[in-house]
């Protein structure tokens, strides 16, 4: 069976059984999972379906966006070295920026003891990995706090932000293209992730390749907002030229 075959039985079966999962799949079409975590990596490329852990959904379940608990082991190899490459990205000292996401608290795991850093956040994981470090100032943002991503957002959060100016912001994002710049699925979040990259001198956007060349419903920034995109090495290398060619440094780990 060719790929395009395996992704219309695929994409039947999603909007049929409202999920597909991996190992189910890779026997009913006779091919190892590793073929069919590609062929849902088109799949959702495409926006057809969304990837969880385990599996995907198809986007038709109008208002699903993956919770924490979906996301932590989806590309965990990629998101670390990402994570790793991020830290080139950090100032010697002064003040950053963290946004909520799973590749931004292993950002915050790896965080340097080395030079005095200053890291504002509105995400509670990222709060909670960083509490307890010393030589550290750590000022979390409040807010009304959503259940998927854990984050505070609302006008609590907008009015702490709008009082700092950071020398670095560590964004993560649901889609980014050079036409539509950063998206994601919540506008609430979206209204905060702006304010985080307009109250940041620079901004460096950590996104694994599943999210280059995706649009989700709310805009945060235009593409031009962005400096640096850190993302893996299975970017497509028309994505990255496209969006180099645009101005934004791309960093693949």
């Amino acid at each position: 069976m060719y790929a395009p075959e395996r992704h219309q039985q695929i994409l039947a079966r999603a909007r049929a059984e409202g999920r597909v999962d991996v190992t189910a799949l890779a026997d009913e079409l006779d091919v190892t999972p590793e073929t069919v975590r590609r062929d849902l990596t088109a799949l959702e490329r495409h926006g057809l379906v969304r990837r969880v852990h385990g599996g995907a959904i198809p986007v038709e379940r109008l208002g699903f966006e993956p919770g924490i608990a979906d996301r932590e082991g989806v590309l965990a190899g990629e998101k670390e070295r990402i994570a790793k490459a991020a830290l080139d990205e950090l100032p010697d000292g002064g003040a950053v920026i963290l946004d909520a996401g799973t590749t931004t608290v292993r950002l915050a795991e790896l965080l340097p003891t080395d030079r005095e850093l200053t890291v504002v956040t509105h995400a509670l994981p990222v709060a909670t990995v960083l509490a307890p470090r010393p030589g550290l100032t750590l000022h979390l943002v409040g807010g009304t706090v959503r259940g998927r991503t854990l984050a505070a957002v609302g006008a609590w959060a907008l009015q702490a932000l709008a009082d700092i100016h950071a020398d670095v912001a560590f964004v993560g994002t649901n889609g980014l293209s050079v036409e539509h710049g950063l998206t994601t699925p919540d506008l609430a979040e979206a209204a905060v992730k702006r304010a985080l990259v307009t109250n940041a001198r620079r901004t460096v956007v950590l996104a694994d390749h599943t999210k280059l060349g995706r649009v989700d419903f709310a805009h945060v920034v235009p593409l031009s907002a962005v400096d640096t995109v850190v993302t893996d090495t299975g970017a497509e290398p028309e994505l990255v030229e496209e969006i180099e060619a645009a101005g934004t440094r791309v960093v693949r780990a």
